[in-house]
Order: C-alpha cells, then sequence, then structure tokens
C-alpha cells in the first residue's frame, strides 16, 4: 500500500517489511511485488523465480517507493489472486497496508471469490490501522493478521510471521463426528494448521463427545489422528464463546449471498439468549440523576481530532490544486497589494 494514508512512518515500516520478506526468499521460491494507491502496478507482469537479478531489482524498487495519492485496493486484490495455476507450490499472498479503506464489505467479496487456493496474511501498519478490515481479510483469506506498531518491532513480528509461513504444519483440515451425532461447528470453513498457533473450533452437539477424528494433508501426504475427549473438562463460558462464532460466521454469510432478514432473526435470537453485543443488540445504561437543567437547549459542534501519529495531513487530504495556473504567486500578490493599502490608508490619516 503507497496511499497516501502510508506516508511517514508507516511507509518506512512498510519497506523495511518488504526488504526483509525479500531476504527470506530462497532460489526455488517466486515472487512479485505489487504497489497500489491510485492505479496498481507490478515489478513484473508474472511471478518470476528468486534469482539474485531478480531480489536485487526488487529491492532497487522497493527503495524508491513513496506514499501519495488515493486508496484503490480492489484493482491490486485481483492482480494478487489471478492467475492461480501452480499448484505444486503452496501460494502466499502477504499484504501490507493500514488498511484505510471504507469500501470493506466490496473487499471481502473480492477474497472469497477469488482465494481460490491462496492463502492471505495481511499486515498492519502504522499507530491507527483499520483492524476491522485486517483481521476479516485475513479470516476470509485463510491466513493471519500481522500488527507492526513500531519501526522497532519490524524485525520481530515479521520474522515471526516468516517462520509460520515456512512451514505450514497441516492443510485441508477436516473433523470427522460420530454420524449418530448432531453438531454446530465454527468456523464452518476450518483454517489451516501452522506452528506455533493453536487451532480452536467452537462445536455444538447434541449428544457428548468422545472422540473426535482430525484429517488433513502434512507436507502433502494425507495424515489422520483420534483425538479422545473423554478427559476433558467442563468450563464457563464456552456456551458464550460458541454464540459468538456463530454470531460471526452468520455476519460473514452477508459476503456469500445470504438472506439479510434470516441473518437478522438468527442474530438477535443467540444474542438474546446468551446477552451478547452483536450489530443489531446492545446492552443499554440508564442514568437517572439529570447532568444538565431541564430549560437549557442541547447545543452540538464539531469536535477537531489528530491524525494518528505517524501521518501527514497533505499526503490524506491533499495540498492547493496543483495546476498550469498561477494560483498560489496571485494569492501572495494580493496579500502584499492588501498590506500596501493599508500602509498607504494609514500613512494619510496621518498627514491629515
Amino acid at each position: 500500500d503507497t496511499s497516501g494514508s502510508m506516508s511517514g512512518v508507516s511507509m518506512d515500516q512498510a519497506k523495511r517489511a518488504l526488504l526483509m520478506a525479500l531476504d527470506q526468499l530462497r532460489s526455488g521460491d517466486r515472487f512479485n511485488i505489487i504497489q497500489f494507491n491510485s492505479v496498481t502496478d507490478h515489478l513484473f507482469g508474472q511471478t518470476q523465480k528468486a534469482s539474485s537479478t531478480n531480489l536485487q531489482q526488487a529491492r532497487q524498487y522497493v527503495n524508491q517507493l513513496q506514499a501519495d495519492g488515493g486508496t484503490e485496493m480492489a484493482p491490486a486484490l485481483l492482480a494478487a489472486l489471478h492467475n492461480q495455476t501452480d499448484y505444486q507450490h503452496v501460494r502466499q499472498v502477504i499484504f501490507i497496508t493500514d488498511g484505510s479503506v471504507g469500501n470493506e464489505s466490496a473487499l471481502f467479496d473480492i477474497i472469497k471469490q477469488q482465494l481460490g487456493k491462496s492463502r492471505l496474511f495481511t499486515v498492519g501498519i502504522g499507530s491507527a490501522p483499520n483492524s476491522y478490515f485486517m483481521r476479516k481479510a485475513a479470516l476470509f483469506g485463510r491466513g493471519s493478521f500481522t500488527y507492526i506498531s513500531d519501526v522497532s518491532e519490524v524485525k520481530q513480528k515479521m520474522s515471526e510471521l516468516f517462520a509460520k509461513l515456512e512451514s505450514p504444519v497441516m492443510m485441508n483440515v477436516r473433523v470427522q463426528f460420530p454420524a449418530n451425532v448432531d453438531v454446530e461447528v465454527w468456523p464452518a470453513r476450518i483454517p489451516d494448521l501452522y506452528q506455533g498457533e493453536p487451532l480452536i473450533l467452537a462445536v455444538k452437539s447434541s449428544q457428548p463427545l468422545h472422540q473426535l477424528v482430525i484429517e488433513g494433508e502434512r507436507q502433502s501426504a494425507p495424515w489422520q489422528a483420534t483425538l479422545n475427549l473423554q478427559q476433558g473438562q467442563s468450563a464457563k463460558g464456552i456456551g458464550v464463546f460458541w454464540a459468538r462464532s456463530k454470531i460471526a460466521a452468520l455476519m460473514d454469510s452477508l459476503h456469500e449471498g445470504a438472506d439479510k432478514n434470516k441473518v437478522r432473526e438468527d442474530v438477535v435470537k443467540l444474542a438474546l439468549n446468551h446477552h451478547l453485543v452483536s450489530q443489531y443488540t446492545s446492552l443499554v445504561a440508564v442514568d437517572i440523576m439529570p447532568t444538565r437543567p431541564a430549560h437549557e437547549s442541547l447545543s452540538s459542534k464539531n469536535m477537531p481530532v489528530n491524525l494518528p501519529h505517524g501521518q501527514q495531513y497533505q499526503k490524506i487530504f491533499g495540498r492547493l490544486p496543483q495546476t498550469a495556473t498561477p494560483a498560489e504567486l496571485n494569492m501572495l500578490t494580493g496579500i502584499i497589494l492588501l498590506m500596501l493599502a493599508g500602509l498607504s490608508i494609514g500613512y494619510r490619516r496621518y498627514a491629515k
């Protein structure tokens, strides 16, 4: 992301992270770099081998990146998820951005429709990234979200991410439940399992579960194991955790064309039964103590707020129109003439 909101500290962090990513590539890997602001640009027309020549060209490309312009994220996502023809390699897309967008739903639709066999990993940059978008994009992309708030964290956070990307423990995970038991599992599409990262499922069953059969692909070979649940223990809050997971899945189903009225009905029912805040339910606190005399009217006004640390106003909101007209010179000339006119009036009064 090289849009204006990434200017300053965020851009420095992103470039360091990208250069570090290039250093992790090995001779058998293939890669490409896509930058976007108001337009989308590729380093290569298609992915290339991680040769020393291509890596050197990539480093030069990264070093000259500058933040400016708008944030047109959709074309970049489409470009990154396009041409998925190589099924011999794990295809991982690392998306580095502050997520400063307002069309999250449209972007989620692109990810869900175009993801294919790729995996999308989001890296949030800067002091105030759009964490909602970043986490959801990683969820729909079957990847994970990494947040980098300070330049000093780049090496540690990116090293952890690369260690995870280089060692997927298991892909295409599936859980086999007993045939005579009705279950609801969230998330319905189980994510991949990575080293050092747990895989958590919320399950509601019509009968107690004594064991599960887990299947998947480990190092491109089938894998299976039986998990004994008889030693499990009861704990508070599991029902609420399951309800939260189902509500999140119901809201996500709107991006797949689910009926809005049916989703709202199901979410409201779940939220009320489990006393949860959702998009359609809230907790309301009523303060009976008056804070304003009844005869005084209410007033409202806009409150100024500061930009997130590291962002630059002109890079985001722009400057005066940069056209071929001498607008700035005319303004300066006008100000000087006004000052001269004021001095002239003052001199005449003094002379009288």
